[in-house]
């Protein structure tokens, strides 16, 4: 299976995953008088809508380079991760808003049952999370990164809920008001959430330097290539879930071009089958002093 089979799977287990959950909560914080459990399911439905642009991102950057696109189609995967962040940005918003408006206006403590039901959230959420995470990295995939972090806020938006309920009916009256500024709270690590998914993406945009233990393996694979000497300058830029190379490779320089040619061929090859995520690799021979 390849990695983009894999990140398409995990995400399709996002989907189902969140619609359930976005079911389950708001049917509890409905009947369990909790709005912290409402702004929890506005925040599940957003993953799902979420979700969905991770997935069609996912299916559009399998598209092969062709004579428009000659580095693939990669680049949609930060685009789609920026949508994720405006939908995350945007349901924070509105938790924040109506959570303000709930804290000023008397209502009912939420009901106790509410706690299992925030408490099995939680563990899913975190199972979610990892799991995704876990699948992010092993395909290198910004907008299931970006999607996984989605779960970890579910998870934090539902934390925040249990200790406002907790408190509201610890406490009982004068307190109904916890889970609400619990909800409130939990906006604020959602928006903290949603800079942490957009920095890398960014940077990924920018073709920012940020790989440097790519780089290195770059090095120590270009080491075991007979002819050549040692390398200079090193570029990486990532496109989707994988890498475009720019290296330049010191060789002997008394040796012909054609066996400069030769070298860089074997380097390239043995770049690309080492290191997997290594899709288009550009070297240039420098010869030595």
């Amino acid at each position: 299976m390849t990695n983009e089979d894999k990140a398409i799977r995990t995400t399709y287990f996002s989907i189902v995953g969140n619609t359930c959950l976005a079911l389950l909560k708001g049917l509890a914080g409905f009947f369990g008088n909790s709005y912290a459990l409402i702004a929890d399911a506005i925040e599940s439905t957003t993953d799902i809508f979420s979700s969905v642009l991770v997935l069609l991102g996912l299916k559009y950057a399998q598209r092969p380079a062709d004579d428009n696109h000659p580095y693939g189609h990669g680049r949609i995967e930060p685009l789609i991760t920026f949508i994720v962040v405006a939908f995350l940005v945007t349901s924070a918003t509105v938790i924040a808003y109506e959570s303000i408006l709930h804290i000023l206006t008397p209502h009912k403590t939420p009901k106790a049952w509410t706690l299992y039901v925030l408490g099995a959230i939680i563990l899913w959420k975190e199972i979610s999370y990892q799991v995704v995470m876990k699948r992010g990295r092993e395909t290198n995939s910004s907008s299931l990164k970006a999607d996984a972090w989605h779960h970890r806020s579910d998870a934090i938006t539902s934390i925040m809920a249990f200790i406002g309920i907790s408190i509201a009916i610890y406490f009982g009256e004068g307190y109904e008001a916890a889970d609400d500024w619990a909800a409130l709270l939990a906006s604020g690590f959602i928006l903290y959430n949603s800079y942490l998914i957009f920095r890398p993406a960014l940077g990924e945009i920018m073709d920012e330097h940020m790989y440097d233990d790519v780089v290195a393996e770059i090095r120590e694979v270009a080491k075991t290539i007979d002819g050549v000497i040692d390398t200079e300058k090193c570029f990486v830029r990532k496109a989707g879930m994988q890498y475009h190379v720019d290296l330049h490779a010191i060789v002997n320089g008394k040796i012909s071009v054609t066996e400069g040619h030769d070298i860089s061929h074997k380097l390239k090859s043995a770049l690309r089958k080492q290191i997997p995520g290594i899709a288009q690799v550009l070297i240039h021979i420098e010869p030595d002093e």
